[in-house]
This record gives structure tokens, C-alpha cells and sequence, in this order.
């Protein structure tokens, strides 16, 4: 990003003065950390927020500061920040240890709730990641099939992995990112989102793929969304050629419906993979499904059968602290509305963000289907109803993006105290309530106020 950018901007300036003690702690953490971060996703020009404690809904800086938090963890906290069951269970937790390099009651007791709340949950193996769960997912795919090509769809994030290192934000073309080996890129293939015919053709045209894993609400918790017509298709397809459709729900997981997206449009997935809300916001994962699939670590199962069994080691596999958080967020999950609560305050934080796009004469929108915001600034300047936007028809180039303008508008919303992520999206907790969606509406007609006194948008 230009220089003059970030030394002209009155948002910029605005910034750096309300948030000295998070510019000290950036310039500190780059004595320790490449680009001084801990995650490629927390990059912020000129430097990102640091953050003192959180509750509920809102979190505050080290400046004091409060926001209305959609940054939500990455999307982890479906119940929002502390919630007083979920840390009750840690708390009792770790007066008892935090790993006892054994199994546990918890562990089983988090591995029934799993299989109660996901249709396709037949068995479960946890991991202490999404990236960790979808590696396993295509271990198990390759073990059960015998065949080694993945299927994967541009832009859809399945964590850091070698086999979903590309394709996401760049490298479309399949080519490897710096690290990657050819080989295993070359056993790769990238298909275009919600195109289900040209999906079929790839797939008919190669004999070698294992699996089809994918994003079940569309790319980036529906920023780019796939429709419910091509995931029937696509399980028509992959079941009809023994393919193992593996649905990633590491996000959409009891966001999208208790039981996920696979119970909110009934496609069953062959496997699922979770994380963020699986452990109630601590580090955790699993992977489940068909039993006969899972059946490739089973010891006792693999002898029988004659194969070999697939490995699988992790110190923290099920961990204690994870399991007791677990299993109180998905307690809450089934015996309360926290999934469908969410939805609704999205939608009155997204209905009333519109209305200020409409009343400001701003041709963007703010999109979801889920628990979730989206926001799209239209770069190229399409005639759309902010009020009646259809993103599902998928009209809009939702990849593209004016980087000086997402930054100054995300830098915007926090100088008017709310934090979203840098896609310009936000994961909405169970906990958030009409007055953060008026906050969240004053915020954006403050941020959109500065964009149009620096001359980004009509006066």
C-alpha cells in the first residue's frame, strides 16, 4: 500500500491517535515475531489492535477503549466472550489438571454430544484444530479409497496445510506456495466455486480423486455462498463415484443450524471436520463421520480387515480444559436457542447497517444467511438495492476488493468502536443485542462520514 496512504489519511491519523498503546505494543512485538504477529490474519495497516480484556459482546483495547467485538475469536465464540457457564466448566476444570496424558470422562461425555448434534457424526476423532481436522479428513479419504487426488474449490480456507496452501487467496492457477512440494500440489485440483457443471466434468474426467472437501456455506462463511441446488448435486455426483465428500464445518458448525450446514439443507456430508465453536473458544477439533471411515484408526477394526492403520498422535487431543468447554458450549447448543439467537441479531444488525447505506447514498450492502456480516463495497460499482441485495445469485465479484478502501473502512468502524475482521466480515455472537446493532450502525455512518471527507465516496 502506498506511503501517502498511510501518512495522509485523516482516518489513519485519527487511528494512530486514539490507539498509542497499540502502536508500543506492535513496534515491541516486532522485536520477537515476523511482521511482529502471531496470525496472517490480524495484519493491519498501519498497525493492528491490542487488546486488554473482553465480555459479553464488547472487548477493550490496551487504550481503554470499548468495541462491539465481531472479530468473535475468528468466529469461535457463538456465545460471545466469557460466558458464565463456559467459564464456570474451566474454572472447575483446572482446580482438577489441565492434562493427565489419559482419557477422561469429559472426553466422552464431549464425544456423545458431537454425535447427538451432526448427522453425519457416526464416530469421532478430536485434534486441536480445524487445520488439524481436515488434514486428518484427507488421510482417512486417501486410506479408505486408495486414491490420492483432492478436489478443492477457489477461495474456500481449509487451514495452513500443505494440500489447502493455495488456491485460497492466490496461486489459483494450483500452483504451490513457497514450501509447498509440486508433488503435492500436482495432486491437487481447483475448481470454480458453485459451478456445478464444470465441477462434474472434473470430476469425471479424473479416476484418481479420493475426496471433494469444501466450505458447505460457501467461501469464507458465505462471503462468496454456494447454493443448496450444487450441494445436492455434488453429493449426487461424488457418492455416485465413491468420492468422500467432506464438508469443512470449522466455522459453519452450529452456526448455521444446531447440527450445522449439513442439517440446515440435509446434504450429508461423508465426513465433517470442526473446530472454533466445537471447544467453546479453546484450542480443539475433531473430525467425524462414517464409522467406516473412522474405522482406519481403529486398532483392533484395521487388524481385522487386514490394513494397516493410520497413525494419529496429539498431545493435546482432547485435552481436559477443551473437553470441559466443550462440552458446556454444546450443552448450550442443544438445550438452547444460542445458534438461532445469533442468526436473529445478525439479521437486525445487518437490516439496520443497510438502512444507513440507503440513507447515506451508498451503493454497498452488508450480506449473510447465518450468524454472520458481510460487507460489500462494490468496487465495481454495480446498481444494487442494499435493502433487496441477492447475494445468493451471485451477480457480484465478492473476491475483489479495493485494499485502501477496506482499510480505511475497517479503520473507520474501530475509531467508531467496532472491530471486524479484515475481509470486512464479522461473526455474530448470541449475545449481541439491539444496541450493539445501533452502535454498529453509527459506527459504519461514521466511518462511511470519514471515507467521504478524504474523498473515497460521493459528497
Amino acid at each position: 500500500m502506498p506511503d501517502d496512504f498511510l501518512t495522509n489519511s485523516r482516518i489513519v491519523a485519527a487511528y494512530r491517535e486514539r490507539t498509542p498503546n497499540s502502536a508500543a505494543c506492535a513496534n515491541e512485538a516486532r522485536d520477537h515475531f515476523p511482521s511482529g504477529l502471531t496470525h496472517d490474519s490480524r495484519r493491519l495497516q498501519p498497525y493492528g489492535l491490542y487488546v486488554d480484556r473482553a465480555q459479553g459482546s464488547r472487548k477493550w483495547d490496551v487504550d481503554g477503549h470499548e468495541y462491539v467485538d465481531f472479530f468473535g475469536g475468528h468466529g469461535a465464540l457463538l456465545l460471545g466472550h466469557n460466558h458464565s457457564v463456559v467459564t464456570a466448566a474451566c474454572h472447575e476444570q483446572i482446580d482438577k489438571g489441565t492434562h493427565y496424558g489419559a482419557g477422561h470422562r469429559g472426553e466422552i461425555e464431549w464425544g456423545a454430544l458431537v454425535k447427538e448434534l451432526l448427522p453425519c457424526a457416526e464416530e469421532v476423532r478430536f485434534v486441536s484444530s480445524g487445520t488439524e481436522a481436515n488434514l486428518m479428513a484427507l488421510r482417512l479419504a486417501r486410506a479408505h479409497t486408495g486414491r490420492e487426488t483432492l478436489l478443492r474449490f477457489k477461495g474456500h480456507f481449509h487451514g495452513w496445510h500443505d494440500h489447502v496452501a493455495f488456491g485460497v487467496s492466490d496461486h489459483f492457477d494450483g500452483s504451490p506456495t513457497p514450501g509447498v512440494l509440486d508433488g503435492i500440489a500436482d495432486k491437487v485440483v481447483i475448481a470454480p466455486p458453485d459451478d456445478i457443471d464444470e465441477t462434474r466434468r472434473i470430476i469425471e474426467a479424473n479416476d484418481d480423486i479420493c475426496a471433494v472437501i469444501l466450505e458447505p456455506t460457501g467461501s469464507g462463511f458465505g462471503q462468496a455462498p454456494v447454493t443448496r441446488k450444487f450441494l445436492q448435486a455434488l453429493r449426487e455426483i461424488t457418492a455416485k463415484r465413491e468420492i468422500i465428500l467432506i464438508f469443512d464445518e470449522v466455522v459453519s458448525g452450529f452456526r448455521a443450524s444446531r447440527g450445522g450446514a449439513q442439517e440446515f439443507h440435509n446434504v450429508i456430508p461423508d465426513m465433517a471436520s470442526l473446530a472454533k465453536i466445537v471447544a467453546g473458544g479453546l484450542p480443539g477439533g475433531a473430525v467425524c463421520g462414517r464409522k467406516d471411515l473412522l474405522d482406519h484408526l481403529d486398532f483392533d477394526v484395521t487388524v481385522s480387515k487386514g490394513l494397516e492403520k493410520v497413525g494419529h498422535q496429539g498431545t493435546f487431543n482432547a485435552n481436559p480444559l477443551s473437553s470441559a468447554a466443550g462440552v458446556a458450549t454444546l450443552k448450550m447448543v442443544r438445550d438452547k436457542t444460542p445458534t438461532q439467537d445469533a442468526i436473529d441479531i445478525a439479521a437486525s444488525i445487518r437490516s439496520k447497517v443497510n438502512q444507513v447505506f440507503v440513507d447515506e447514498g451508498v451503493n454497498w450492502a452488508t450480506y449473510g444467511q447465518f450468524s454472520e456480516l458481510h460487507f460489500f463495497t462494490n468496487p465495481e460499482n454495480v446498481e444494487i438495492d442494499p435493502l433487496n441485495f441477492d447475494f445468493m445469485s451471485r451477480k457480484c465479484n465478492f473476491f475483489k476488493k479495493d485494499a485502501e478502501t477496506v482499510t480505511k473502512f475497517r479503520l473507520g468502524l474501530m475509531v467508531n468502536g467496532v472491530d471486524i475482521n479484515g475481509k470486512l466480515a464479522g461473526k455474530v455472537s448470541s449475545v449481541h443485542t439491539e444496541e450493539d446493532a445501533d452502535l454498529t450502525a453509527n459506527a459504519v455512518k461514521g466511518a462511511l462520514d470519514m471515507l467521504r471527507s478524504e474523498g473515497a465516496l460521493p459528497s
